[in-house]
């Protein structure tokens, strides 16, 4: 007994995702609306600093697979619900106030004050992640996804590939139209898809998508309002090095 390795039970807490678990299928355990969070320690303050992970680009990625007590692929989240996870995890690890400089001002911010957008559960059965939309000026019917960390993955791995191919490849915009839409006017060939992208559809519609799926997509309200010499304004929270590396102010 003398030799018994003494039990440290790490604290947690329950965050709630803005997505509501309406998109996940009922046996994925993100369809409870919500997953739980440790707190940071050395070992992820070890993560954030770790130079390759920095080079890969993959430091938050990695944080978010430490702090993240419930079992699930980190890939699987929609990227709201990753956003949201990723501000927890901040304010877990350094705390709810969150400065920056804005204009000629100070600003902090309470990052655990931060409201989810209001998610329409009645614009997709519950399980499914996909949306129905019109194309306001061809007048098309498409079905559109959130994109998870699958797709963002899949994106950046074509765009890696074009460019081997071509330097100077920049159809970025148009590639994560590809990988969004799911179906146009009810068929979900992923080469009609493509076909359509590259040669139908208008920049008119591609406008209005962008702008509604900017509506209905779950996610955390990156905002603070700002009163300035034109009076209050609802302005977007920057993200700089200091919302996950606080020491870099210093």
């Amino acid at each position: 007994m003398e030799n018994e390795k003494p039990k440290f039970k790490f604290p947690t807490e329950t965050v709630e995702l803005p997505s509501k678990g309406w998109l996940y299928p009922s046996d994925h355990p993100l369809s409870s609306g919500t997953v739980e969070v440790k707190y940071m320690t050395a070992k992820e303050e070890d993560i954030l600093t770790n130079q390759s992970y920095i080079k890969q680009g993959i430091a938050i990625e990695k944080l978010l697979q430490s702090v993240i007590v419930t079992k699930f692929n980190i890939d699987d989240l929609v990227l709201g619900d990753k956003n949201s996870l990723l501000i927890a995890a901040r304010v877990l690890g350094y705390g709810k106030d969150y400065s920056f400089t804005y204009g000629d001002e100070e600003i902090t911010v309470d990052m655990s004050n931060l409201p989810s957008k209001e998610f329409d559960i009645s614009l997709t059965p519950k399980g499914v992640n996909e949306f129905p939309f019109t194309l306001p000026h061809s007048g098309t019917p498409i079905t559109f996804k959130i994109l998870t960390g699958h797709d963002e993955k899949a994106i950046e791995n074509e765009i890696k590939g074009m460019k081997r191919i071509q330097k100077n490849f920049s159809a970025d915009s148009s590639l994560r139209l590809k990988h969004m839409i799911t179906s146009v006017d009810g068929d979900s060939e992923k080469q009609t898809i493509r076909d359509f992208v590259d040669n139908y559809l208008l920049a008119r519609d591609t406008t209005a998508l962008r702008s509604y799926y900017k509506e209905v997509s779950p996610d955390t309200k990156m905002t603070f309002i700002y009163d300035g010499e034109n009076g209050e304004e609802e302005v977007a929270i920057p993200l700089e090095v200091q919302f996950l590396w606080p020491d870099a102010r210093v």
